[in-house]
């Protein structure tokens, strides 16, 4: 991968700061979208042929685009190394949302993810293997077991052919029933619900509420990220709840008119 470097796109930063540009915006995300191919096809080295390089930078990209939304150059943090951690972040949170990582490697990921992006947000650059044992409260070695451990490269894919005879094999998804079936029409439903709620919160209240409840991140972190005091990030999501939960009692007062 060609090194990208953040003061050859100083004056992208600079334009994107002050007017928001979209198209500034996507300049940037060309500009880095390397390496999010890059991200993609490491993590890609370690999960089943099954998972296609290209679905994992699609979802990188995501995290990128959410990197460059967030990120505030005034802080002096490099943002190559800021963005890193969020687009191996919104693959591994993809791959969790479709299931492909069993549970518990789900909870290491999710564990050693959360502690990286907090010393991400304190430090303003990628924590050394030491300071992640020591905010762990590890040594060395039970965090690099810890790190084995929450690793994919144990998954299995349903998808695989167990065989190479003349027929090609048998699939374990033609085997197993699917007990985690998503109901398109439900999943549906919930994402019609979430729009029409979040439809009456601004951005921060929304970007709150998901940072909180979608990825998992403590109110501590979501105030670093934010720039906010955690007492003011539990007093806007009580006021937000409160809201939410007026708004829900007024709609079910009018069903049952």
């Amino acid at each position: 991968m060609k090194k990208i470097h953040d003061a050859d796109y100083a004056e992208l930063w600079a334009a994107y700061g002050k007017t928001k540009d979209p198209e500034v915006k996507a300049r940037l995300t060309e500009a880095y979208f390397p390496l999010v191919r890059y991200i993609a096809e490491r993590l890609s080295s370690t999960l089943p042929a099954s998972v296609d390089v290209d679905d994992l930078t699609s979802m990188g990209t995501f995290g990128l685009i959410e990197a460059i939304d967030r990120f505030d150059i005034s802080r002096g943090f490099q943002f190559k190394t800021y963005c890193t951690a969020r687009i191996r972040g919104a693959i591994l949170d993809s791959l969790r949302t479709n299931d492909w990582v069993p549970r518990l490697v789900r909870l290491r990921v999710n564990l050693v993810e959360k502690t990286l992006r907090r010393l991400h947000a304190d430090l303003g650059r990628e924590p050394t293997t030491l300071e992640m044992a020591d905010t762990l409260g590890m040594s060395l070695d039970q965090f690099r077991e810890l790190c084995e451990e929450a690793s994919p490269i144990s998954m299995l894919s349903l998808t695989d052919e167990t065989t190479d005879d003349a027929e090609g094999g048998s699939r374990m998804i033609d085997l197993v029933r699917d007990e985690k079936g998503l109901d398109p029409r439900r999943e549906q439903q919930r994402h019609d619900v979430q729009d029409l709620l979040f439809k009456n919160l601004s951005d921060k209240e929304q970007t709150i509420l998901k940072m909180y409840y979608y990825e998992g991140l403590s109110m501590r972190e979501i105030a670093t990220m934010l720039r906010l005091t955690e007492s003011r990030i539990c007093q806007i999501h009580a006021k937000v709840l409160k809201r939410l939960k007026e708004l829900h009692d007024t709609r079910k007062a009018e069903l049952f008119v």
